[in-house]
């Protein structure tokens, strides 16, 4: 087989065609450096994958008095998620989600999206759990966390934000107190 893939490329020499090179992909072990390192302009990142999720409902009970209430509208919310690392691009995800009115009570309510990302937040739970992770586990400094999830994640994550999460959880001084 090796011999015929050789006496090809002779033949093709031979005519005067170029011998097209497959390109050459890295071995086991072999440092490939970042393609980001040593971007300084938000512009030159690359794009980031879009991904769209749906919490949209025609009816729900509401929270309140249980009362089956139709939608009144519908909302979009921008996330950012871990990225893709095979494209080595950020993940954004677009969620619609719906809002309702309860006929009963007269209150407005969203659907529920915490499975998705907490409320008012700009991060899935998924970045979140991993940031909280790197510190508290892995014993991680806020700012190399943040680095590491860029890196290793492809989600910007600012270190006071992941300071922040880890001062709410209460992670850091619990493992204080009891190590």
């Amino acid at each position: 087989m090796r011999r015929a893939r050789n006496v090809r490329k002779a033949a093709r020499k031979a005519a005067g065609r170029k011998v097209p090179r497959k390109p050459r992909r890295p071995g086991p072990g072999e440092y490939l450096p970042d393609p980001t390192e040593g971007v300084t302009r938000p512009e030159d990142l690359p794009a980031p994958t879009i991904v769209r999720k749906s919490r949209d409902y025609p009816k729900r009970p509401c929270p309140h008095c249980g009362h089956r209430a139709y939608r009144d509208g519908r909302r979009k919310r921008k996330l950012h998620d871990l990225g893709d690392m095979t494209t080595g691009r950020p993940r954004e995800m677009l969620l619609t989600f719906s809002v309702h009115c309860c006929s009963k009570c007269d209150r407005y309510f969203y659907a529920d999206t915490s499975d998705i990302a907490p409320p008012g937040a700009q991060y899935t739970t998924r970045v979140i759990a991993m940031a909280v992770r790197l510190v508290v586990e892995d014993g991680l400094p806020y700012r190399t966390a943040s680095w590491h999830m860029w890196r290793d994640h492809r989600v910007f994550v600012p270190f006071a934000t992941i300071q922040n999460w880890i001062e709410a959880s209460g992670e850091k001084s619990a493992r204080a107190r009891c190590g």
